[in-house]
C-alpha cells in the first residue's frame, strides 16, 4: 500500500468514468486546476474531500493510496478515427489499464490459455510486403490453419491467449486497441455493424503484435504494414489468386460471386478489393470503379451480406469470472480485491451481477 495519495490513480479513475477535470471540479465544487494538481501530485485532498471522492467513485479510499506500474507508450497499439477525441483515447486506455488488473487478479485463480505468438525479431523499418506475407503465412503454419478460411477469428485469439473484449461507449471513436502485456488484450469496434470489419481490425492488432514489439506504432508505415498482416492472414495470396479469375471477368467484377467468396472467408468486398490492388490483381482504376460500385448501392460501411453473417463473441473473460464464482468467491470479494465497485467490475466484464441480499430482515 502507498502511504499517501496517488494522483495518477484519481485520474485513471476520472477517465475510466468518462470524466472531464470539470465534472470532477463541479461534483467536487473546486476549480478544475485544483483536481489537476492532485492528479499530478502537487496537493493532497483533505479527509473530507477524500470521502467525497470515495462518494462520487463509488470505491474505498484505499483505491487512491495503491501504487501500479504505469503501461508503457510501447504496450498500446492504438487506432483512432480521424474523427475521435483526445478524451477518447485515454478513456480507452483507462479502461485497458483497470482490465489488466483485473487479468492479474484471475490468473491467481483460473489457468487461463497461454498466449503463444512469437513476435519477430527482424527490424520492421525494412520489411517488405513480401516479407509480410510470408511471416503470415508461417503464422498460419505455426498454429495449424492452413489455407483454408479462419472461421472464428475470435475464438481463435483467445484460444492462442489473447482476451479479447469492448468498451461500447466510445467504440464509435476508436477503431481497434491492443494492449502487450502478460494477458494480451484486443479491445475491438462495436459500433461497426459489420463482423468482417470488426474481423479485420482484430487481425491487424495480431499483426501489431507479431511485427511491432516493443514499437511504438501508430504512424502511416506500422499501420500499413499491420493492414498487410491482416490481409494476408485472413485471405492467403494463393488463395485469392486461385480464385479472382472467378470473381473478376472480362474486366468486370462478379459482384454475386464476390457476395459468396466474403461469406466464406469472412472478409468485406472492400478488402477484397483492397486485396486484390496489393497484390497487383487489379490496377488503379479498376479498383476505384469496385469502390464506387459499393458507395452507389449504399455499402460504404455496412454491405449487404453484413447483417446475416454470424457474430462472433468473445468468452474468455466471462467464463473466467464463473469459474471463479463456481469456486465461492464472490463479485464482492474480487471487487474488494481491486479496491474497485461492482459497477466498475460490471463495466470491466460485461456481466450483470446479483445484488446481495442482506441477512437482516425488518421486523
Amino acid at each position: 500500500m502507498f502511504n499517501s495519495f496517488n494522483g495518477l490513480e484519481l485520474k485513471l479513475l476520472r477517465l475510466f468514468n468518462e470524466f472531464s477535470l470539470e465534472d470532477v471540479a463541479d461534483k467536487l465544487g473546486k476549480s478544475k486546476q485544483y483536481v489537476h494538481k492532485l492528479e499530478t501530485g502537487l496537493s493532497y485532498p483533505t479527509e473530507e474531500l477524500l470521502a467525497s471522492l470515495c462518494n462520487i467513485f463509488n470505491v474505498k479510499e484505499d483505491f487512491f493510496y495503491q501504487v501500479h506500474s504505469p503501461l508503457q507508450e510501447d504496450q498500446i497499439h492504438f487506432r483512432s478515427l480521424k474523427t475521435s477525441r483526445q478524451f477518447a483515447k485515454q478513456v480507452v486506455i483507462a479502461r485497458a489499464e483497470q482490465l489488466n488488473r483485473l487479468l492479474r487478479f484471475i490468473e491467481k485463480h483460473v489457468n487461463l490459455p497461454e498466449y503463444l505468438i512469437n513476435s519477430i525479431d527482424t527490424d520492421h523499418t525494412i520489411l517488405t510486403g513480401d516479407q509480410i506475407e510470408k511471416i503470415a503465412d508461417d503464422f498460419r503454419v505455426q498454429f495449424e490453419l492452413g489455407l483454408a478460411p479462419i472461421q472464428n477469428l475470435t475464438e481463435f485469439c483467445e484460444d492462442i491467449g489473447i482476451l479479447i473484449t469492448d468498451f461500447d461507449s466510445i467504440s464509435n471513436e476508436v477503431d481497434a486497441l491492443s494492449l502487450i502485456c502478460q494477458k494480451p488484450i484486443i479491445v475491438r469496434n462495436t459500433s461497426k455493424k459489420s463482423v468482417c470489419r470488426q474481423r479485420f481490425d482484430i487481425a491487424h492488432e495480431v499483426g501489431h503484435m507479431v511485427l511491432h514489439n516493443g514499437v511504438i506504432t501508430g504512424d502511416t508505415l506500422t499501420e500499413s504494414q499491420a493492414h498487410r498482416f491482416a490481409s494476408s492472414l485472413l485471405l492467403p495470396q494463393s488463395m485469392l489468386r486461385t480464385n479472382f479469375p472467378i470473381l473478376f471477368k472480362g474486366g468486370r467484377f462478379d459482384w454475386a460471386k464476390m457476395s459468396e467468396f466474403k461469406k466464406i472467408w469472412g472478409i468485406s468486398k472492400a478488402a477484397i478489393l483492397y486485396r486484390a490492388k496489393q497484390l497487383n490483381l487489379i490496377d488503379d482504376n479498376q479498383y476505384k470503379t469496385g469502390v464506387i460500385h459499393l458507395r452507389v448501392h449504399g455499402e460504404s460501411k455496412q454491405e449487404v451480406e453484413d447483417p446475416i453473417m454470424l457474430e462472433e463473441t468473445p468468452s474468455l473473460l466471462q467464463d473466467a469470472i464463473n469459474v471463479i464464482l463456481e469456486d465461492n468467491i464472490s463479485a464482492e470479494k474480487i471487487s474488494e480485491e481491486l479496491n474497485i465497485s461492482i459497477p466498475i467490475l460490471e463495466k470491466l466484464t460485461r456481466m450483470k451481477f446479483p445484488i446481495k441480499k442482506s441477512k437482516l430482515q425488518i421486523i
